[in-house]
Formats: structure tokens, C-alpha cells, sequence
């Protein structure tokens, strides 16, 4: 530590005001309205309310998240969502706010248990205090090079965005045809989609006869074993949709020769969604033994496999219906700005999928990963979307999702798309992993940035110098003396009692 410099705590800098006053009364929220309501997490501000009484204004303020200790720093009038923060004032005029906001983002605390943070933890973190003109030269000069990271990461972010784009453009280019045309037009005797749609047809027909003889075999189980418990459902026939109608099919675009449209829910063994409510609850979850697909698990195109649930085999016995298996396609209900569809890998023997990932199980003569990439499609996010307008949360059931008209082709050529996407999206995923890192590298540079400022390292001796010689320079010790007493000065007058006016008669 420097000699100018002085240890202190947070709490000597900063007091704290509960939101009760401010929480906003209704959540009818809107973009015309004039005072932001705000939470100290990512969303920061939620929407924006048109009452006019209970908005804080004594600026600037850090809000506080109690129980995951998110901040944010305000310098505008706002309103706040809940009760579940504090909201951070200076114990005096002389403590630069911005720069205390900076301390406390590298100073963070383990979060995972539930607690109030702010009092038990953070108030009494010891932190090293420069004179206040440090402070502001310290501020201003972390700014200007903020000001050029903020920049490249917004940059780095607009390149992914274009990266969607691109995505999308690829996907819409292969299901109409455009991608393997050159290899459609060396091909012969290539099959129809027709003739697949008769293949699928006979497999639909040996998938039931296959879980008719497995219902006989449950069945005389049952009965050998004295006729207890219920007996074994007799499987029902997969359901045949109605083909699309001829106005139906005008609305859609145009495809190749030999291409047909269908319902998706014809082309699949199994469409359905996981066990609801009281069949599987998260205090079903144990430490090992089958696992469940969660949304977790579901990304636009890849299969999470960093946090893992599991249900003992009991528990798994009791819905095994629901089993999913390697290769299965999960589709996520929810579908805000797209949807999320990801393939099971094969180092899941099996697994349960919940009630909000429905899994989607094509027939032999389809690619899964032709389907994975067709359920990924702008096309498919708008069929859906179509069809639940006015949800505030956007989400799909398993009917919808049967209705979607589906592109069919030979199996050849379903193999063929599948590689031409993945040689174009492989480039694609390269270039996302490269700014993704260089984004990890731009907000680690930030943390080191801010840890060597509070360290009394970031400025230079010439810039130290140049702090000394102004005019109001003084030494932290003394700063922190005025902090102390205009802090004391503010409590004693909170403890004056309140003297009543005599009323006149």
C-alpha cells in the first residue's frame, strides 16, 4: 500500500437505503412510459411504469442484489422491481461513487448460499483508499480504455450476430434445393420423395406390429405372474395425419423436383414430451442413475452435456415410457426468438426427458441430423409462432409441432444436405469460437484493468505526480477522516428526537 494510501471498509464509504418506498405497484409495463423500473441483475431495466410517486432520485446510487450480489451503477430516477436488494447511497460528498462502484467489481464474494449479502459480507470487506484526485485520474483513464474494449466488444457481438445471419441463410439455401443442385442434376435414378413416403409408410406398419408382439409378451408376464398390479395397455396405432390441403400448400415455397411436403408428425415413431408435474419432481433427483434432459441441456444445434441430472431406476421404472435414447432429437417448448433443438449423444445409454423437451424420434428412411437442422430453421420458428400469436411465453405443444409442414427428399440426397450444412457451418462454428474467446479475453482484461488500478499500479509515476500538485490534494487518511465525521455528523442528527409544535388555541 502506498503511503498516501489507506485501508478502510465499504461500509465507511457507503450506507444503505431499503427499496420498500420505491418498488414499483403495477408490472403493466411500457416503452411510452417515462420512469424505468429496474433489478440489479442482466435485464437490468425491466420496463418502464407511468406512476409518479415512490421514484428514487438521490444520484448517483448502486443498486445491490442481496442474495446474488449483482450491481448495477444509476445515475437516472427509477423505480426498482423488488424488495430482494439494497440500494447503495454514499455516507458523504466526498466519496466518488462511480470509482467505490469499479471497487466492488473486483471484490467479489462466493454467492451460493441464501443470504443477504450486503450486511453479513460485503459492508465489512476491507478495501485500500486513494486520495481522492487518484481517484478521479484513476477513473478517467480505466474510461478511455473501457471505452475502446466496450467498443470491440460490441464489435466481436455485431460479427455474431452476422453469424446467425449467415446461419439462417445456409439452412434456407439447403431445404430449398439450392445447396445439392449441382449434385441433384449428376444423380440417377435418383428416388422420389414419394417413394420414401411409401417406405415410411411400411415402417409405421412393422413399428406397430413390433409393439404388438411386445404387449403379448408383457401381457403373458402378467398373467404368469398371478395377474397383479394392471394390465399392459395395448398399444395404439401411430396416428396418421391429413395431408396438407391445396391452399396450404400455396402458401408454402416452392421445391425441387422429386420434393415433397408433409406433416412432420408422419414422418416420426414418436413425438412426445416428458412426465408433467407430480410424475417427476425435482426432489425425484438423485446423484447418479438414469439421467433426465432438462432445458439445460438444450441448445440452438448442440447438446449441453455440462450439468447432468438423474432419477434412480425406481423412479425411471415408474415412467419409462417416456424413455429417450441416443440419437433422439430434443425440441425445446419455448421458442422466445428461436427455437432450440438438439440431438441426444451417444454417450447417454438412455435418459427421461421433462416435460418442456419433447423428443422427436424420427423413422428409419429420415437423417436426424437433416430433421435437426430443418426444426432449426427461421421457417420452423415462424409455423410455430403462427400458431400461438398473443402467448406472453411463447411455447409449443406436441400437436403444433405434428402440424409443421416438413420438406421430404430421398435419403441420398437428406444425406447430401447434411453435408453440405455442416462444411459450411463448421467454418461458422471456428469463427464463433474465436470471438467468443476473444470476448472472455476483452472482459478478463477488463478485471485485470480494475484489479491493477485498485492496487495503485495503473497510473504512472508522471500521472502520481501530476495528482500531487493540485491544488486540493490531500492524503486518503484525511479523506477518510471527512468521510467518517460527515457520516457521524449524519447519524447523530437520525437520533435527534423529533420535537412536536404545541398547536395554538
Amino acid at each position: 500500500m502506498r503511503e498516501d494510501w489507506i485501508e478502510c471498509t465499504f461500509e465507511d464509504l457507503l450506507d444503505y437505503e431499503q427499496p420498500t418506498n420505491y418498488i414499483v405497484k403495477s408490472t403493466k409495463y411500457c416503452d411510452d412510459y417515462k420512469t424505468p423500473v429496474l433489478t440489479a441483475g442482466k435485464s437490468f431495466i425491466k420496463g418502464y411504469t407511468n406512476e409518479t410517486t415512490g421514484i428514487f432520485n438521490d444520484l448517483p446510487t448502486i443498486i445491490f442484489d442481496d442474495f446474488t450480489t449483482a450491481t448495477q451503477f444509476v445515475d437516472f430516477e427509477f423505480k426498482v422491481k423488488s424488495s430482494a436488494m439494497k440500494i447503495l447511497v454514499p455516507t458523504s460528498k466526498l466519496v466518488n461513487m462511480k470509482f467505490v462502484y469499479n471497487f466492488i467489481q473486483v471484490n467479489q464474494v462466493r454467492n451460493d448460499t441464501h443470504k443477504r449479502y450486503w450486511i453479513s459480507v460485503y459492508a465489512k470487506k476491507k478495501i485500500l483508499l486513494p486520495p481522492l484526485a487518484e481517484q478521479n485520474a484513476i477513473l478517467a483513464k480505466t474510461e478511455e480504455i473501457f471505452s475502446d474494449l466496450d467498443n470491440g466488444i460490441a464489435n466481436f457481438k455485431i460479427a455474431q450476430e452476422q453469424l446467425k445471419i449467415y446461419r439462417q441463410a445456409v439452412l434456407k439455401k439447403a431445404f430449398e434445393g439450392e445447396l445439392t443442385k449441382e449434385w441433384r442434376e449428376k444423380q440417377s435414378n435418383l428416388p422420389t420423395a414419394e417413394e420414401l413416403l411409401k417406405q415410411i409408410k411400411q415402417e409405421r406398419q412393422n413399428h406397430y406390429n413390433q409393439q404388438i408382439e411386445y404387449w403379448k409378451k408383457a401381457t403373458k408376464e402378467w398373467e404368469k405372474k398371478g395377474i397383479i398390479g394392471s394390465r399392459p395397455s395395448k398399444p395404439q396405432t401411430l396416428k396418421v395425419l391429413p395431408p396438407l390441403k391445396e391452399d396450404e400448400l400455396e402458401e408454402l415455397f416452392a421445391l425441387p423436383k422429386g420434393w415433397v411436403w408433409v406433416k412432420l408428425g408422419n414422418c416420426t415413431s414418436k413425438l412426445s414430451d416428458g412426465p408433467f408435474g407430480s410424475h417427476l419432481k425435482t426432489d425425484d433427483y438423485v446423484e447418479n442413475g438414469i439421467r433426465v434432459i432438462r432445458l439445460e441441456n438444450i441448445k440452438n444445434l448442440f447438446f449441453d452435456d455440462s450439468k447432468k441430472s438423474y432419477v434412480s431406476i425406481e423412479k425411471y421404472n415408474s415412467i419409462s415410457n417416456h424413455t429417450v435414447n441416443p440419437g433422439d432429437i430434443i425440441f425445446s417448448t419455448f421458442i422466445a426468438d428461436e427455437t432450440k433443438v438438439a440431438i441426444i449423444p451417444i454417450n447417454i445409454d438412455k435418459a427421461i426427458n421433462k416435460a418442456d423437451c419433447i423428443c422427436i424420434r424420427p423413422f428409419n428412411n429420415l437423417n436426424n441430423k437433416y430433421l435437426e437442422f430443418f426444426l432449426s430453421t427461421h421457417y420452423t420458428y415462424n409455423q410455430l409462432v403462427n400458431q400461438i400469436h398473443g402467448a406472453t411465453r411463447p411455447r409449443v405443444n406436441t400437436t403444433q409441432i405434428k402440424s409443421v409442414p416438413f420438406i421430404i427428399c430421398s435419403l441420398s440426397e437428406q444425406h447430401q444436405i447434411v453435408q453440405e450444412i455442416e462444411f459450411r457451418l463448421s467454418v461458422c462454428d471456428k469463427v464463433e469460437q474465436s470471438i467468443t474467446e476473444s470476448i472472455i479475453k476483452a472482459e478478463a482484461l477488463r478485471q485485470s484493468i480494475l484489479k491493477k488500478a485498485f492496487e495503485g499500479k495503473l497510473l504512472s509515476q508522471a500521472e502520481i505526480k501530476q495528482c500531487k500538485a493540485a491544488a486540493d490534494y490531500e492524503p486518503a487518511c484525511v479523506l477518510l477522516k471527512k468521510i467518517k465525521a460527515e457520516k457521524l455528523a449524519k447519524e447523530q442528527e437520525k437520533k435527534k428526537p423529533t420535537i412536536k409544535k404545541k398547536s395554538k388555541k
